[in-house]
């Protein structure tokens, strides 16, 4: 029973792990940490990058998009977040022509499906909130990548702290 129980874990990280690199998830599959027959956003999607730092905002190259990070085991919003993600409504409304992938990001505790989808959470509250200050839906895409792209090494509660994280990718211009 353990073995199966293993082999299932293995195969199921291995199908998330594979379809993260997908164009497009299809709807009716389970989200990550969703249920069977739960449809995914259908603005999932991994891109590719266009004419920007493929990096995204967590190069700091990009003026006017900066990554929001978030407390432990949390989705909320902070007052600060909220005040960034207002300057990054304006930098994407002033590109008109950009698609933005919003990545959800995670610290390495937990596991790595609790991680892909407390990832999920973060990446679709910061783009509730940004289509809440008035952008198309359409023009954001999210993505999470739990704890496989960390922004800082270690165990301290200051790397943490940075790897906790939305960040936001522009796809096309």
């Amino acid at each position: 029973m353990l073995s199966r129980i293993s082999l299932f874990t293995v195969l199921l990280t291995s199908l998330v792990t594979v379809s993260c690199g997908s164009k497009k998830k299809p709807a009716d599959t389970a989200p990550v940490g969703g249920t069977e027959g739960q449809a995914l956003d259908s603005n999932i999607t991994s891109g590719e990058a266009g004419t920007f730092d493929a990096t995204g905002s967590d190069s700091g190259k990009i003026s006017g998009l900066a990554s929001v990070n978030f407390d432990y085991d949390s989705a909320t919003l902070s007052t600060d977040s909220r005040r960034r993600l207002a300057d990054n409504a304006e930098w994407i409304k002033s590109n008109a022509n950009a698609t933005v992938q919003v990545e959800g990001h995670c610290d390495s505790r937990g596991s790595v499906e609790y991680n892909l989808a407390l990832g999920e959470r973060r990446a679709k509250a910061v783009k509730a909130y940004l289509v809440s200050l008035g952008i198309d839906s359409k023009r954001l895409t999210i993505i999470s990548y739990g704890e496989e792209k960390p922004i800082a090494t270690g165990e301290s509660e200051d790397a943490y702290g940075k790897n906790r994280r939305a960040n936001f990718v522009p796809l096309s211009q």
